[in-house]
């Protein structure tokens, strides 16, 4: 057991595993395999990638960007060099898989559900029933917006900050700091983003 825990890749091959038999079960069910199924299989992928997404979200910025400057000169390059684009790998791409599974999943409520959400609930004229639209809509695009900034600005800038791209001194302590501010427009919209994504799902499911 050690040996398997031991080795992240081997962990995650069979965590994924228990996962798939779990959903296999979930299959025999009396729904089998309808929309619904369909619709808790990419839920699961959304809620996977958006706490990842997230997760390193706050890491880096209720860890790292704060404690960055107390790290010695001669220590920093651990960080820059080789924990930071590891974990950027996992942010952008985890983004990208949040946000796009989140879309399938409103798509798969239905075509009106998701265009009723895209539009705040104005896409079939707004009435006082379509609240939950409205608020689930406004955390969609909250994530959408926080998508985009991690890869139009956060990354590139990153990538600048971090050497992976050629720059000068100035440019990249600019690239840092319009990176760290992205980052922490993304902070500001997380918490508002998913308060509208779990209190729709319990109050208007």
């Amino acid at each position: 057991m050690a040996g398997l825990l031991a080795n992240f890749r081997n962990t995650l091959i069979v965590s994924v595993i228990l996962a798939l038999v779990m959903i296999g079960a979930y299959s025999q069910g009396p729904q089998g395999t309808d929309v619904a199924f369909w619709q808790a299989v990419f839920r699961w992928l959304h809620t996977f990638f958006g706490i990842l997404w997230i997760g390193l979200l706050y890491y880096f910025n209720f860890v790292q960007i704060r404690k960055m400057p107390e790290i010695p000169a001669e220590l920093k390059p651990a960080v820059s060099k080789y924990i930071a684009p590891e974990a950027l790998f996992w942010f952008r791409w985890a983004a990208l898989f949040t946000v796009l599974m989140g879309l399938i999943v409103a798509y798969l409520r239905g075509v009106d559900y998701a265009h009723e959400a895209l539009t705040l609930g104005l896409f079939n004229g707004y009435s006082a029933t379509d609240t939950g639209y409205t608020l689930l809509g406004l955390a969609m695009w909250l994530a959408i917006v926080m998508f985009i900034n991690v890869w139009v600005f956060i990354w590139p800038n990153q990538k600048i900050a971090l050497g992976i791209v050629e720059g000068d001194a100035d440019a990249k302590a600019k690239a840092g700091r319009t990176a760290m501010l992205f980052s922490r427009t993304n902070l500001l919209l997380s918490i508002p983003m998913l308060t509208g994504m779990t209190m729709t799902q319990t109050l208007f499911g």
